[in-house]
């Protein structure tokens, strides 16, 4: 499973009583991981002062990571006279995630500390020259990670191709990546518009932007606003790593094809032109297909071999290319048209399966 996350923002949105239910209800969905950040401009420093050591205990009770987005000002919100990891190890904190004002060697030195606190990149500022000066310093990658930016203002969020090269440049050093989706639930202000890292999340279902997300080959999710809703929190913490989960329309009530779908699938490395072809499921058959819903096969469609089909009975593939009515074939579901654009993920050797809609 995937380490993905919530954010909480003591001083904002929510009551403190609201953020201790919503750290008991992301732990039940097998959320372990917390965002928070301290050093937000519409934050009420004295609410934060007061709720923070509260909220931090709760989420230690339920071995929950604490990732604190700080910078320079954070000190002043907290009353701190000086950087301290001691201090915020006392909090609880246990990864910083340096948003800005921190140079590359003080980066270096803080990553060889020995209080187990790690630290956390911004992934959507990340270069190579930052890189090459981190690798120069003698940073310890291995108490490194990154995250990338939210994006209030709407218009702002970034493009894909701008995820992916950073995710790139990130991977090859082999530091983990996450990054955020809005909810639909209580959005955070100032603005209320979503905190998407993708712009193009901004108004996408939230469990679509997460498996989207993991699709990209992102490691860690997490909702952004201030209180999403259960379902959400059910979505994201059951997010499977490195692998395309896309929705489809069952079109089929017998028991046999409904069971095969419901497996975990890998995409042949011989790749076929026509279709995604599942390398496992002839060998998950447990019982016979007989023919049904032999119609064509548009892009999207589900298939499964019937016993028609011989030796072949049993095999699964998702068709990327329209093919006419085969009677030795049953279409078995659809991939929902808005979700059709997940296909180009499940690229050879990619691991897929299906959210099934009756």
């Amino acid at each position: 499973m995937m380490e993905n996350g919530i954010s909480l923002y003591p001083g904002l949105d929510n009551t403190l009583a609201e953020n201790l239910q919503l750290i008991e209800d992301a732990a039940a969905c097998g959320i372990r991981r917390i965002f928070t950040s301290l050093h937000i401009p519409e934050t009420d420093a004295d609410v934060l002062k007061k709720e923070l050591a509260i909220i931090l205990a709760a989420a230690r009770e339920r071995e929950m990571e604490i990732i604190s987005d700080i910078s320079p000002r954070t000190l002043e919100m907290l009353d701190m006279q000086e950087f301290s990891l001691t201090a915020f190890k006392e909090l609880g904190i246990g990864t910083l995630r340096l948003d800005y004002g921190y140079e590359t060697s003080q980066i270096a030195e803080l990553s060889h500390n020995e209080l187990g606190i790690r630290l956390q990149l911004n992934a959507s500022t990340i270069t190579e020259q930052i890189l090459a000066e981190l690798q120069a310093a003698g940073t310890d990658f291995s108490h490194i990670d990154a995250l990338h930016n939210f994006y209030p203002r709407k218009g702002t969020g970034l493009s894909e191709k701008a995820l992916c090269r950073k995710n790139a440049l990130l991977k090859a050093a082999g530091i983990k990546v996450g990054a955020f989706v809005p909810s639909h639930g209580r959005q955070r202000g100032p603005l209320f518009e979503g905190l998407p890292t993708l712009e193009a999340h901004r108004l996408w279902q939230t469990d679509r932007a997460a498996r989207h997300l993991a699709a990209l080959g992102i490691d860690s999710v997490f909702l952004s606003d201030s209180l999403p809703l259960p379902e959400e929190m059910q979505a994201v913490g059951s997010l499977r790593a490195d692998e395309v989960v896309v929705e489809a329309k069952l079109w089929t009530d017998d028991a046999v094809q409904r069971k095969l779908l419901q497996h975990h699938f890998t995409a042949r490395e011989d790749e076929a032109r026509d279709a995604i072809r599942a390398q496992e499921s002839r060998g998950l058959l447990r019982g016979t297909i007989a023919p049904e819903n032999n119609k064509e096969r548009r892009r999207g469609a589900i298939t499964l071999d019937n016993q028609d089909y011989l030796r072949y009975m049993g095999e699964l593939q998702i068709v990327k290319k329209s093919q006419p009515a085969d009677k030795r074939v049953n279409v078995a579901g659809q991939i929902a048209e808005c979700e059709l654009f997940m296909l180009k993920y499940i690229t050879p050797g990619r691991k897929f399966s299906f959210k099934l809609l009756d």
